[in-house]
């Protein structure tokens, strides 16, 4: 995390947290969801407006991490911006050494390769699960035919509760908020 985030956080420790205005799709894209784009249904049917500003991603992916609760977001400056989800935390991009790197730039450790039921590549991490870009999907390919990883079934819907993380945290706010009668 950024020391300039770190000091707005101590400066302003009690600014509101964000819920369904950011996104994550399943190439590693940032989707901004303004009040319209959220109105029209949740993320990814309604996707918003794809950030494209190179410094603001750097920043977002600089600050990029999961509460305890394994909500990710993005911290920026004191306020805490949730993430929705298209499916995973983390998108893997396969080097031709078999390597990855996540859609933030963050290379890591393939521990384990799990194939769900629509065929998607996903690959558990030290710091997360992730999915295997559509584009990258051949070189996985080529890792488990050379052997270095060995593909485990398992169900798309499975995956959030196995490896710790939250699809939607706004979702959660929607449904907490209703059933204690807050708008």
């Amino acid at each position: 995390m950024d020391d300039i985030v770190k000091q707005a956080i101590a400066k302003w420790p009690r600014v509101p947290a964000v819920h369904g205005w950011l996104g994550l799709d399943m190439r590693g894209r940032w989707y901004l969801r303004d009040d319209a784009t959220q109105a029209q249904g949740p993320f990814p049917r309604a996707r918003g407006s794809l950030l494209e500003h190179e410094k603001l991603l750097e920043f977002i992916a600089r600050n990029y991490e999961a509460d305890a609760q394994g909500r990710w977001f993005f911290q920026n400056g004191p306020q805490r911006v949730f993430v929705e989800l298209e499916l995973t935390p983390w998108i893997w991009r396969v080097q031709p050494d078999f390597s990855v790197i996540s859609h933030t730039g963050l290379g890591a450790t393939v521990e384990d390769c799990l194939l769900d039921e629509a065929g998607r590549v996903y690959l558990s991490t030290p710091v997360g699960l992730g999915l295997v870009h559509t584009q990258d999907v051949p070189l996985a390919a080529e890792a488990i035919d050379a052997g270095q990883w060995v593909p485990e079934d398992v169900q798309a819907a499975d995956l959030p509760a196995r490896y710790g993380f939250v699809v939607s945290p706004h979702a959660d706010v929607l449904a907490s908020n209703s059933a204690t009668g807050r708008p």
